[in-house]
């Protein structure tokens, strides 16, 4: 069993800093990336990036569920993820985020799209997806660049959570 990294929540910088790239493809990365998948379960996440726990690393891991009810799907670890190409055509689907504990807002994304990673051999590899599992890596993706998802929400939109966003980054997730 691998340790439980410490969440970081809405409010603490982490979350709002642009990833640096992995250059260095050791036991290090291996064993912190198999932490953040320990971090994820127990959670009770389906995704999560590297500043959700701390660190700067442009690393996430998923799972790579086929439906929305695909909790048993195997992980994914996804080191430099790179967006190659997202469809025109979009859907809208109710976005809640690990770092962001008790919110939940429909958010607007490509229906599909095409990501570039490295493997945690260093290794260059592809994958697409047209449901959830794209869905999860623009999230977290978003999470290495700084962006969350409720940077995507209408002024409506976050007025109706501006105060449980306000208490969650003064109390750092207790509500």
């Amino acid at each position: 069993m691998r340790e439980k990294l410490n969440m970081q929540y809405y409010g603490d910088p982490v979350l709002r800093e642009v990833c640096e790239p992995v250059d260095t493809f050791d036991d290090d990365l291996r064993e912190f990336a198999e932490s953040m998948i320990e971090t994820m379960r127990e959670e009770q996440g389906i995704g999560l990036a590297a500043p959700q726990v701390g660190s700067r690393t442009r690393l996430i891991v998923a799972l790579q569920m086929k439906d929305v009810d695909d909790i048993d799907a195997p992980p994914i670890i996804l080191v430099n993820p790179r967006v190659m190409s997202r469809s025109r055509e979009t859907w809208t689907f109710d976005e809640g985020c690990l770092s962001i504990p008790g919110v939940s807002a429909p958010v607007i994304r490509p229906k599909e799209v095409e990501v570039e990673y490295q493997d945690l051999n260093g290794e260059r590899k592809t994958v697409k997806d047209d449901h959830i599992f794209g869905r999860i890596m623009l999230h977290e993706i978003d999470h290495l660049n700084g962006v969350l998802f409720v940077d995507y929400l209408s002024s409506a939109q976050k007025s109706l959570i501006k105060s449980r966003l306000k208490k969650l980054s003064e109390t750092k997730h207790l509500f």
